[in-house]
């Protein structure tokens, strides 16, 4: 394990950091086996009883990252999107309750992270967008799942054609976060609210995530399997090579919808 995804652990409560600051805590693919292996662990593990998922720096997640991308085969990216689903299933699905400490930007892949969690305790300065648009991607991430699952259509196409900002206030307003608290005090306040979720009724949490999973249709693994097949086709388009390229440039894409 590279020190890019720290764990820690106190009695039944497991921290799980992204530890890139420098970057933003942009998504490596390494990142995201890191990611998988360790909720899968943790999932099986008796002795962790909740998790918080948390970020060292000033953001939470800048999504995946970029200077990596549209260097696959098509094998390549479907391998690449298969990845992404696998750690965004064992971060849904785990059974124990997830906390999401979310300060500063948690944009594309990184929005779906947080997604993902059960409960999302935000910072004043959190901000959530999905940027896929603009390197010319359909939304990623199990993103159209959770978003019209909780927002419905109309709300979640607005986000994804506008890419525009959800601000903290706004995201509190809509339910995409639990909590809002200041910089200073919201690291606190997701550790107390996963330390006392550490200390309930894991098995009756447990049952309450798997109703609501069942509640909820079609599945997510159904429906990432569709979004395999979306992604896939977009990711080889032009216009997704000129957002990776417009992206590393600096520079706004000029989009052909080719």
């Amino acid at each position: 394990m590279t020190n890019e995804i720290t764990v820690e652990q106190k009695d039944g409560l497991v921290t799980v950091s992204l530890n890139r600051p420098d970057k933003l805590n942009a998504l490596t693919l390494e990142m995201r086996a890191e990611l998988l292996a360790v909720f899968r662990r943790l999932d099986s593990d008796t002795s962790v009883r909740a998790v918080l998922l948390r970020s060292e720096g000033r953001a939470f997640c800048a999504g995946a990252d970029v200077s990596s991308m549209g260097k696959d085969d098509i094998v390549g990216d479907r391998n690449r999107i298969m990845r992404a689903h696998q750690m965004i299933l064992a971060i849904h699905n785990i059974n124990k309750p997830v906390v999401c400490a979310l300060r500063g930007p948690a944009v594309g892949i990184g929005m779906s992270i947080a997604l993902a969690c059960d409960v999302i305790v935000a910072s004043e300065t959190a901000k959530m967008a999905l940027v896929f648009k603009k390197i010319g991607l359909a939304m990623d991430g199990g993103a159209a799942y959770f978003l019209s699952n909780q927002l419905g259509r109309q709300r979640t196409i607005d986000l994804a054609y506008s890419a525009r900002t959800v601000r903290a206030d706004e995201a509190l307003s809509l339910g995409l976060v639990t909590q809002v608290h200041s910089d200073e005090d919201m690291d606190q306040a997701a550790r107390d609210y996963a330390v006392e979720l550490a200390a309930g009724p894991t098995f009756a949490f447990a049952a309450n995530k798997r109703m609501l999973r069942m509640a909820q249709s079609p599945s997510l693994e159904a429906f990432l399997e569709v979004e395999i097949m979306a992604q896939g086709q977009v990711v080889k388009s032009q216009d997704h090579g000129e957002g990776a390229k417009s992206f590393l440039e600096k520079r706004s894409p000029v989009f052909h919808g080719l």
